[in-house]
């Protein structure tokens, strides 16, 4: 087949520096889905239909979509019964991080992939071990900003990678998308992985 042309439907510069680090190049076009839409106590259905419906916003807009592999990912941390995404601000950043350290959540990015009318989504976990901080180093984290900005108020690949001790899974997957996973499933849609190398790069 024609090699396609790859988009990621996603503002995230993690999940862009991920993708470049792997070897692919894609064009980055913002879906401006609403993220309030998707309601659901199941982390999985939050984190895969948001995925899916910024992976068929920016799939729609296309001109030549059966052209175009868009990729769409969304996670969010499954932690004390609770999901959760991207605090609203400050004080509330702190507060998940009062009741997070020293203790685990379950970090869900949906990924899905489109080609023209053909879709594979799919959810990775990965379980992440927070550090026992105390509340200097909270509040100073949270003062940095970084936190607002990510689902979980946290980073492993920022300044919140000494916060994290340990996960058990995909290091990608937190960072926001799971190499190993998107491989399968662009296979799945009959695209190689090492044919998208050549792609980005000729």
């Amino acid at each position: 087949m024609t090699r396609p042309r790859l988009v990621l439907a996603s503002q995230s510069p993690a999940r862009l520096a991920t993708l470049r680090s792997a070897g692919l190049e894609p064009d980055v076009i913002v879906s401006g889905v609403d993220e309030s839409v998707v309601v659901s106590d199941d982390p999985v259905v939050v984190a895969t239909e948001l995925a899916r419906l910024k992976c068929r916003a920016v799939s729609h807009r296309l001109t030549s979509p059966d052209d175009t592999l868009v990729i769409g990912c969304d996670s969010v941390l499954a932690f004390d019964g609770e999901i959760l995404g991207k605090p609203s601000d400050p004080q509330t950043a702190i507060e998940r991080w009062r009741a997070m350290r020293g203790r685990s959540g379950v970090l869900h990015t949906g990924h899905c992939v489109r080609l023209g009318e053909r879709e594979i989504s799919d959810d990775g976990a990965t379980t992440v071990h927070f550090a026992d901080l105390d509340d200097a180093e909270i509040e100073a984290y949270v003062a940095t900003g970084e936190p607002l900005q990510v689902a979980g108020a946290f980073t492993v690949d920022g300044l919140g990678g000494p916060f994290v001790e340990r996960i058990e899974g995909d290091h990608h997957n937190v960072v926001g998308l799971s190499l190993p996973l998107l491989r399968r499933m662009l296979a799945g849609l009959g695209v190689r992985w090492t044919d998208l190398w050549d792609a980005s790069r000729g």
